[in-house]
């Protein structure tokens, strides 16, 4: 196809008129300052010239470059022309799985799962039985050592004997999803997942778990993040490497109902940044690095020495390794995964079990709730008895849980020392590690986020929050660290969820914390990696999945999006019509009012999980009577209450969820934060929902979504999705979403919360790590990369391969 000539300039003129409902539109004139234009109004836009068969493809990158009618024409008609391609014929339709293979494979790994609750079962009851065989505290603590030793070290060797049992040594292959071979590839994942050994992240210990699964690792290598690589010989990471946390380098991929295993291999001294994904056939070689917030795709080869970031990975010279080296001796990285294990096996195993257990036999009410002699299932008595068990520990939680987050990462934040570079394995290091531990405990920031309150918690942990400017949604309910001591956010931001603050620095010898600050009057969308030394000011809108850049000039006043990161309009006129709403008398009105719903809000979900407590401790209780003389009987009936709980936990949140919806369907709304329904909104985040993880890779995920409100079709492969908004989701048949994919069918920009539909076509893919947003239609058949961000009202076509930050169609030069 030649080049187009000065006819572009109408045809695009005429497409974008019929886009904004205008009859004329100047071709100087700017699409978002002048025709009052915003992102989703051009991706529109850009869908449209899509299909024009006399017009090359336009992405958003384009728009926002070249921002007027003629300005876009002259990029067009001077960029090279590309070749035409030979004739592909159209991608076939997806072929549907097999429906009996898709059951079958979910009751085998039903079977597989009860087998593992039954042997935990009969685990905990003679554990049970061998502890209270005596009497003293002593004695307690001694046998709770040998027990809870037994059975730490079981529960970290049975995935690894599982591991080599089920496969033996991961070859590079593929195989379909729902057959004998997904069912071993899945068993193995699960148990790798549940495996303690997870918690010694950034130990040495960790490593030699890893090299007990056929990894090749080298010397010195320290690994932060909690995403288990699953094929685990397929991996070779050299000596004195670090891979940063929120990193997946999975060494598999579901790809079009198929899971491939491939290889991944990293040289000495490679650094892999925060929030990255690394797919299969990928090289680093020695001393390369790949910047936070980016994607190595398959295929792709860092050279030694090389520097890459964005979405794809792309050259750079930004230095991501900023922290010198420290001398740290091998004895040293014994010595710290030795203390590390001894004080899991010698403090906190033995307290939880021994402390458990002297609990439950010193207060008269529990001995009397385990007392099969005594306990009767049927009276009143038992339940409230339960719900009087329930209802102090869980108050005890709360309160106990907050004073030590609001106190110990204060008090043990004065032993670190800013910008002061530290060896690897020290005792410092385990305090910094300790403070990241405690500090980011979940529950309360779920609590408070999305509220006025959630700034209250946050300096309670060592926030310095400037001035705070309150509009009831600075932050999220996600909102992650390295040390809280070190952060500082100016007055007026906001932050939707998923920020992770990235204030310690690695190399493979040694770390450093610093402060990370956040300009004032800035809106940061989400899942956002933000460094310390990142380069942003005052007033910036960090769109969501945005690389933050740690070179060039101070932004301000600018909006960033993509990776690596280009700058768009701060703002459009579609954002400031709700600004009457947030000035005055009106917004004290409308701020007291909000904050009143989310205190509501706030106890609602205080007693849901309340309840839930309840419920458990109901079931817990009941299975220790009905125990009655112990034996492999009792030990079974412990391992069903443990199944029972997980399918009265699931039904119980979705009822809760759709409760708050009424049983009714979300529909699209563009409203002010300051509007009563994104208040309910906020409510409708809160309904806990973390127990979906368990059914990754099953069935049984797919009819927890149906149940949700999701228009889900059937045989979907779900590896670890996360559907924000269930009911505005639709999902074909045979569709694959890869792990810590998310769909979400809302954004809040400022002031601004904007919802709408996604539909995702038959037999499409989500590749590892990639997000969908809000407005989003994609065609049967479409696959969308690793780490990719499919940006609001975005069409994909049948067939499309897109991929990128933000996404787009790849181009044929």
């Amino acid at each position: 196809m030649g080049k187009i000539d000065t006819g572009t300039e109408n045809v695009l003129a005429e497409i974008l008129s019929g886009v904004v409902d205008k009859e004329h539109i100047p071709v100087d004139s700017h699409f978002f300052d002048d025709l009052g234009a915003n992102s989703l109004t051009m991706a529109h836009f850009c869908a449209r010239v899509r299909k024009h068969p006399d017009l090359p493809s336009v992405s958003m990158k384009d728009v926002y470059g070249h921002p007027t009618i003629r300005r876009l024409a002259a990029a067009l008609d001077t960029a090279p022309a590309p070749v035409a391609p030979a004739r592909v014929p159209e991608p076939p339709a997806p072929q549907p799985g097999s429906t009996p293979r898709y059951l079958l494979c979910g009751a085998l790994q039903f079977l597989a799962f009860a087998a593992y609750c039954a042997l935990a079962g009969i685990v905990m009851g003679r554990g049970y039985e061998w502890i209270s065989a005596v009497d003293g505290v002593v004695d307690v603590y001694l046998r709770s050592l040998v027990f809870g030793a037994a059975v730490f070290l079981g529960a970290c060797l049975v995935p690894i004997a599982a591991k080599w049992l089920l496969v033996g040594r991961w070859k590079e292959t593929e195989f379909p999803v729902w057959g004998l071979a997904h069912v071993r590839f899945w068993t193995v994942k699960a148990l790798l997942h549940a495996n303690p050994l997870i918690l010694f992240t950034g130990s040495p210990l960790y490593v030699l778990y890893l090299r007990a699964l056929g990894a090749r690792i080298g010397k010195g290598v320290t690994i932060l993040t909690h995403t288990v690589p699953v094929c685990t010989d397929l991996l070779t990471v050299g000596a004195g490497s670090v891979i940063r946390k929120d990193s997946f380098v999975l060494c598999y991929q579901a790809h079009a109902g198929r899971i491939r295993t491939g290889r991944v291999t990293l040289g000495r001294d490679v650094y892999i940044g925060e929030k990255t994904v690394v797919d299969i056939g990928t090289t680093m070689g020695d001393g390369a690095q790949l910047g936070h917030s980016s994607a190595l795709y398959g295929g792709a080869s860092v050279p030694a020495g090389g520097r890459w970031h964005g979405s794809p990975a792309q050259p750079t010279d930004v230095d991501y390794v900023r922290v010198p080296p420290a001398r740290v001796s091998t004895l040293r990285r014994a010595v710290y995964g030795l203390g590390g294990l001894l004080q899991m096996l010698v403090v906190y195993v033995p307290v939880a079990v021994g402390g458990t257990y002297l609990l439950l036999t010193v207060v008269p009410v529990l001995g009397t709730l385990l007392d099969p002699t005594t306990g009767d299932l049927g009276s009143p008595e038992f339940y409230v008895e339960a719900l009087g068990f329930s209802l102090a520990a869980y108050v005890g939680f709360v309160v106990l849980g907050l004073a030590a987050v609001s106190l110990l990462p204060r008090l043990l934040g004065t032993l670190l020392r800013p910008d002061r570079v530290y060896p690897l394995h020290c005792f410092h290091y385990a305090v910094q590690r300790a403070i990241a531990r405690i500090s980011n405990v979940k529950f309360f920031k779920w609590l408070c986020g999305d509220s006025s309150y959630i700034v209250h918690y946050l300096r309670s942990i060592g926030y310095d929050l400037s001035l705070v400017e309150q509009t009831g949604s600075n932050f999220g309910t996600e909102v992650q660290h390295e040390t809280p001591h070190l952060v500082t956010v100016g007055s007026g931001t906001m932050v939707a969820d998923g920020l992770s603050i990235v204030n310690a620095d690695f190399s493979g010898t040694s770390f450093r914390v610093s402060r990370a600050t956040i300009g004032a009057h800035s809106f940061l969308g989400n899942n956002i990696a933000y460094p310390s030394g990142g380069r942003t000011g005052e007033n910036v809108l960090l769109a969501t999945k945005v690389m933050v850049p740690l070179d060039g000039a101070l932004r301000e006043g600018v909006g960033l999006l993509g990776s690596p990161a280009f700058e768009i309009p701060r703002s459009v006129e579609r954002d400031s019509r709700f600004d009457h709403l947030r000035e005055g008398a009106e917004l004290h009105r409308r701020l007291a009012a909000k904050n009143r719903y989310n205190l509501r809000s706030m106890g609602l979900f205080l007693f849901v999980r309340w309840l839930h407590w309840f419920a458990l401790s109901v079931i817990g209780f009941a299975a220790f009577d009905l125990y009655g003389g112990g034996g492999t009987a009792g030990g079974l009936l412990i391992g069903a209450s443990l199944i029972v709980g997980l399918a009265l936990s699931t039904g119980y949140y979705v009822l809760v969820e759709r409760l708050i919806t009424r049983f009714r369907p979300l529909r699209p709304r563009l409203v002010s934060i300051y509007d009563p329904h994104f208040w309910w909104v906020e409510r409708l985040w809160k309904v806990p929902d973390n127990h979906l993880a368990v059914f990754n890779g099953t069935p049984f995920k797919s009819f927890v979504w149906r149940l949700l409100g999701v228009r889900i079709g059937r045989r979907v492969f779900d590896d670890g999705c996360y559907i924000t908004d269930r009911t505005l989701a639709a999902i074909g048949d045979d569709c694959t979403l890869a792990a810590h994919t998310k769909v979400q069918a809302h954004s809040q920009e400022d002031g601004t919360f904007k919802s709408d539909h996604i539909s995702i076509g038959a037999g499409c893919t989500l590749g590892t790590g990639a997000l969908v947003h809000y407005g989003v239609s994609m065609g049967d058949g479409a696959v969308l990369a690793p780490d990719s961000f499919l940006m609001k009202g975005e069409e994909m076509p049948p067939g499309a391969h897109w991929g990128g930050n933000p996404a787009v169609a790849p181009r044929h030069a």
